[in-house]
């Protein structure tokens, strides 16, 4: 992990599931993490803990729907450590429902978390990075952003915008020796599954968590995987699930 260590992190959606264990795994291998969330007590309490093991971190409450909290997020993070060289962009909701529920409220939710954070994400870090003609830009998409799925189907929308619009993000970047990472997990036990209201879709899918679903470290060694490559390797996508996962 010797391209993880020293490096400045930051990882919005920190306050639990993959972005919690994304923080502990970086922290642990030297990086400097700084937490974004919306929740202040969930990242506080991380980071007391990770600073007092011995490991760097700050947290920065934020809500990446929120353009101007996302740019604090960044300031924050380059005047405090003196420079930015990954965001992870992992901030996500996923209220599954029938289209025909018309729950556009949900909709509008989806697309402001998952895809104009992430928008927000780029936005705020893209100017650092190409200052320093050095960064790395990891977007979170799914494995809903490869396939669609009934009941998914806006998320999958958002998900699939995600890998569009890193893609896009990658071909322009180039000039700026920024690398860019998609990466799309399967079934993972965060809570996400807490965000469906639809009660009878969230039981099918809670049941099948229980079956297959795989713990957020396995998240957590993806990106670092990711991060750790040289500078001049540029892992542009990874898809990963649960082996008895079949879609």
């Amino acid at each position: 992990m010797d391209n993880v260590k020293d490096k400045v992190i930051v990882i919005t959606g920190a306050s639990s599931g993959n972005g919690e264990a994304a923080a502990r795994h970086l922290a642990e291998r030297g990086a400097v993490v700084v937490l974004a969330a919306r929740r202040e007590d969930r990242i506080v309490t991380l980071e007391k803990e990770l600073v007092a093991a011995g490991y760097r971190a700050k947290a920065v409450v934020t809500d990446v729907t929120d353009k101007a909290q996302v740019q604090h997020l960044v300031d924050t993070a380059v005047q405090s450590f003196g420079k930015l060289d990954v965001i992870i962009n992992n901030a996500g909701v996923m209220p599954l429902a029938p289209m025909e529920d018309l729950k556009t409220d949900e909709w509008d939710h989806m697309i402001d978390v998952n895809l104009k954070g992430t928008l927000y994400g780029i936005a705020a870090a893209l100017p650092q990075m190409q200052q320093q003609k050095s960064g790395h830009i990891i977007n979170v998409a799914s494995v809903y952003g490869h396939k669609l799925g009934p009941d998914a189907t806006v998320y999958c929308a958002t998900k699939f915008a995600v890998r569009a619009l890193s893609e896009g993000l990658r071909q322009e970047v180039k000039p700026y020796n920024i690398r860019t990472t998609i990466v799309s997990p399967g079934l993972v036990a965060t809570e996400l599954l807490d965000h469906i209201s639809d009660k009878e879709i969230q039981a099918q899918t809670r049941e099948f968590a229980k079956q297959v679903a795989l713990r957020p470290d396995s998240f957590a060694r993806v990106v670092a995987f990711a991060i750790n490559e040289p500078d001049d390797v540029d892992v542009n996508e990874i898809l990963f699930r649960p082996t008895a996962q079949p879609i």
